[in-house]
């Protein structure tokens, strides 16, 4: 419980009308969920505009009003505030809230197209194989310490981010690692936190069905380093084309990672193979279980963070070594008849040329590569045709299926996927509908030696199609698929 004078602290007020002295038990922005003596937020959202349920929130105890069009009649006895953008506010007013956890705690977030859940979780093991109790928000799963607590969201709405790292504080973290995705910076969702260290991985066409242009999606994460105060630390992919535009108006210390080009932190692959990596990290050698040129950059900004927060260089190379690969990122089994199956959560054009390149790096060429690959329905339709371009280029056979498909019919997603397939290399692809059948007949297709790609879901455990989330893994589907053929 908190006075409304004390959450509304930064928050760009246009008009009070009413008290400021009133106590707040909730702060909401879903109507639903309003409760006595709430404070009631109206977010204009993509779909739904909480300006249309106000008199809905205050029949439900709502006591006061943060929106940014105040209603034609405004109930007695409650407090309206009008605000130049509810978003922004409400994130500010959730942080007050909850006594703004993130100053509390080092918070370290990443964003970037490719590598977020990677870094982010990877740096969570690290720190607790050191002895401390750290947070992690992630696509995969929200911890604190080793209690997980399932993600809906990459990065959560304002109020549940804010409730979480009080929790964290609460509970002793000292430092918690977060996924910041474009869409939780284009809506606000992390003003008001205190970063102290902000990663930029890389940039490739994603979700412009959200953000319309690849302009407007590197803005986007560009607001991010933005928004950063100068006692913070940016550190950016100095490979990515993009790395620099991200940094050009922070007001925070910048450092770079790079595999390529001149960095603060550089990285040199001496072996890779599926096995592991051999590399070089600022002229020590390093030897991992991760596989790929897109682990190096991964492992390098890990180590990078991990220097900047202060911790012993031995110390993290040590820890490192030990780690082990994030659930659906290059996770891989063998079958009894030495088939190697990987599953990986690819779903840009970028992620799935790194994870095949990786692949065409380290086989022998006297096996099959057989790629089993879909593209999610209601999300960008310019990628798909791409997607099934590069799977024919890399692939000697491709199989294409539905991933999520959604409201979308999945046959018209695999149509525009084929597009992509040059006539000369159409022979290699056939499509099969049903994904569980897909991979069915990709595994029986493999011989003993052959590497099995199945791209799209990774970690997922559902297919999302018509409005229903049904169960299914990737990975077990996989597995259980190839004993039952060496029986």
């Amino acid at each position: 419980m908190d006075s409304l004078q004390n959450i509304l602290y930064k928050v760009a007020l246009i008009s009070v009308h009413g008290e400021l002295d009133v106590e707040i038990k909730s702060v909401e922005f879903d109507s639903r969920q309003v409760q006595q003596d709430a404070v009631f937020v109206a977010v204009k959202g993509e779909q739904v505009d909480g300006h249309n349920y106000i008199s809905q929130a205050i029949a439900s105890g709502a006591t006061c009003i943060v929106c940014e069009n105040l209603p034609n009649e405004m109930a007695e006895n409650i407090t309206f505030i009008q605000v130049r953008n509810s978003a922004e506010a409400l994130a500010l007013i959730a942080a007050n809230f909850y006594g703004n956890p993130s100053a509390e705690l080092s918070l370290v977030g990443i964003t970037g197209t490719n590598g977020k859940t990677t870094t982010t979780t990877l740096l969570h093991s690290l720190l607790m194989d050191m002895g401390y109790k750290v947070g992690l928000l992630s696509t995969v799963v929200n911890k604190i310490g080793d209690r997980e607590i399932p993600a809906t969201h990459t990065t959560p709405n304002p109020v549940a981010l804010n409730q979480l790292l009080r929790e964290m504080v609460d509970e002793g973290c000292t430092h918690c690692f977060m996924e910041v995705s474009s869409h939780a910076i284009h809506q606000s969702r992390v003003a008001g936190l205190q970063f102290n260290i902000a990663g930029f991985t890389n940039i490739s066409h994603d979700h412009l069905d959200y953000h319309k242009t690849f302009k407007e999606y590197i803005y986007a994460k560009k607001k991010f380093f933005d928004d950063l105060s100068s006692s913070a630390v940016a550190i950016v992919n100095a490979d990515s084309p993009n790395g620099r535009v991200m940094v050009q108006n922070t007001a925070a210390s910048v450092k770079t990672f790079a595999l390529k080009t001149v960095a603060d932190y550089k990285v040199k692959i001496l072996e890779n193979t599926f096995s592991g990596l051999v590399l070089k990290v600022n002229n020590q050698d390093l030897w991992t279980k991760l596989v790929g040129d897109f682990n190096a950059y991964n492992l390098i900004l890990v180590y990078a963070i991990a220097i900047e927060l202060g911790f012993d260089e031995m110390e993290i190379l040590t820890g490192i070594s030990k780690l082990k690969s994030v659930e659906g990122r290059f996770e891989y089994l063998t079958s009894d008849t030495k088939v190697i199956a990987i599953i990986d959560y690819a779903h840009t054009p970028d992620a799935l040329k790194n994870v095949l390149s990786t692949i065409q790096s380290v086989r022998t060429r006297n096996e099959q590569l057989i790629t089993v690959v879909g593209c999610g329905g209601d999300r960008d339709k310019a990628k798909r045709p791409v997607m099934a371009g590069i799977s024919a280029e890399f692939s000697d056979k491709v199989i294409l299926t539905s991933d999520n498909p959604r409201s979308e019919n999945p046959d018209t997603i695999i149509d525009e996927m084929k597009a992509g397939i040059p006539a000369e290399k159409s022979g290699r692809a056939m499509a099969i509908t049903n994904r569980e059948e897909a991979i069915k007949v990709a595994c029986s297709l493999a011989q003993p030696g052959d590497i099995l790609l199945v791209a799209g879901k990774g970690h997922e455990k559902y297919q999302e199609i018509m409005g229903e989330r049904f169960p299914f893994d990737d990975f077990e589907t996989v597995k259980k698929t190839l004993k039952n053929l060496n029986k």
